[in-house]
């Protein structure tokens, strides 16, 4: 899938940027290349293949360090919603903004 000069228009409108041609030349190339190293890695077959939780994991025996999962921090929620307008419930309630 190749992008065009007019898509990376299209891209640059949306993410309301402003790009002078001589970057958007570049830009195309740089996402087209992007794109290219996609297609290539959709191509290799993964199927059996064990997801990693880290990179290293691939070339070492890695052991997760994970800490115990406990409340070290005292509830302060009533403290911090003092100061809020409107709260029920423990929520703190706002106005509507979408109809």
């Amino acid at each position: 899938m190749a992008l065009t000069p007019q898509d990376v228009q299209r891209i640059a409108h949306l993410a309301r940027l402003e790009l002078p041609e001589a970057e958007q030349a570049t830009l195309l190339g740089q996402l087209n290349g992007f794109f290219r190293i996609v297609e290539a890695m959709s191509a290799v077959n993964t199927s059996g293949v064990e997801p990693l939780y880290t990179p290293l994991s691939a070339v070492q025996d890695v052991t997760l360090r994970l800490r115990e999962d406990a409340v070290t921090e005292a509830d302060e929620r009533e403290r911090n919603q003092r100061s809020a307008p409107a709260v029920q419930d423990g929520l703190f309630l706002v106005p509507k903004v979408i109809e």
